[in-house]
């Protein structure tokens, strides 16, 4: 557990990155779909790095990544830099910037529980030819697998923002904070973070920045500079990747996330708040809201069971989840109270 002391200087420059990141986002994906269960969540994008890792510039690509950085847990710091959002050579910039010296502490303690070989000694050594190497190898991979569905992650991100951002605007910075994931936890003035490390840290003076990514892993990541803000990567529900607008109209209607709690719902037939938390891998908070905004549609209904609630869909929900009726159900609901996250 990371707990992270911050102070109120911190807390006023709590603020969303202003995009995501394409080199951290790409080496957290190359990561991440390293795991054959977790990539099994989003079957369109592994299937489509399968495909292009098979052959060609994309094979040599991956296998230098998977050589160069652990198969999972904490990366080095230095290859999710804070600065280079704008572009993927912007990043890689950022990445050729880094000392010497940091390059070697951060690989090393990365190293520590993988087999050494030359190129990994050369890569903690900083070595010019082997930074042009991964620099082109993130490239490579960005552009083959990642740049074809930039479009769906930026607009699911933008879509997070505006959850979120409404959420700080109904409950105040501790039902954000409280609200942004399972393994993030608020105690007022500590953030505690099940990730990829421990300790006790105190707050930089210089804010924290939030990025809510669906590619960032089964934990939150968290990067800690002196003099920079704090960098918080948490998890999210992966977007619906490479479905055109017309096909993903559920999704336009209700947002990614709450269109994921509806259809959730009608595959399992019901679920109580917690059980559908962790299926969509949202706060119970979060499922709670989106329940009641669905609820407040005519999408679903709701009655408490013990001591807990089950929601299920309702009638007019069912018929929008399964798209039955072409474009009907959505207009009904369209007709309804506002649901878009």
């Amino acid at each position: 557990m990371l707990r992270l002391h911050l102070g109120p200087a911190d807390l006023c420059r709590v603020r969303f990155a202003d995009r995501l990141h394409p080199v951290g986002t790409a080496l957290l994906a190359g990561q991440w779909l390293r795991d054959p269960t977790v990539a099994a969540m989003a079957p369109t994008l592994a299937e489509r790095a399968a495909a292009v890792e098979g052959t060609g510039d994309a094979q040599a690509a991956t296998a230098t990544l998977r050589h160069l950085l652990p198969a999972r847990g904490r990366l080095p710091d230095f290859v999710t830099p804070l600065s280079g959002l704008e572009s993927v050579e912007a990043g890689l910039d950022a990445i050729r910037a880094t000392p010497a010296e940091r390059i070697r502490v951060e690989t090393i303690e990365a190293y520590a529980q993988v087999a050494t070989s030359p190129l990994r000694r050369r890569f903690a050594a900083a070595d010019p030819e082997v930074l042009d190497l991964f620099g082109g190898a993130v490239r490579t991979w960005f552009e083959a697998v990642l740049a074809p569905l930039w479009p769906d992650l930026t607009s699911a991100y933008r879509q997070q923002v505006t959850c979120a951002s409404q959420r700080l605007a109904q409950h105040g910075l501790d039902g954000l904070l409280a609200g942004l994931h399972p393994a993030i936890r608020w105690r007022e003035p500590v953030l505690e973070v099940r990730t990829w490390w421990s300790g006790e840290l105190p707050g930089t003076g210089h804010g924290l920045i939030l990025l809510p990514s669906p590619l960032a892993g089964p934990r939150p990541r968290v990067l800690v500079q002196p003099g920079h803000p704090i960098l918080l990567v948490y998890p999210t529900v992966l977007p619906t990747l490479g479905a055109t607008t017309e096909g993903d109209s559920l999704g336009r209607l209700l947002g990614a996330t709450r269109a994921l709690v509806l259809r959730r719902l009608a595959n399992e037939g019901g679920m109580t708040t917690t059980v559908l938390s962790r299926a969509v891998g949202i706060s119970l908070s979060s499922a709670s809201e989106h329940a009641t905004a669905l609820r407040s549609a005519g999408l679903v209904a709701s009655e408490r069971e013990g001591g807990a609630v089950r929601h299920h869909l309702t009638a007019l929900g069912a018929e929008l989840s399964s798209g039955s009726s072409g474009g009907s159900a959505i207009r009904q609901a369209a007709g309804r109270p506002p649901v878009l996250p």
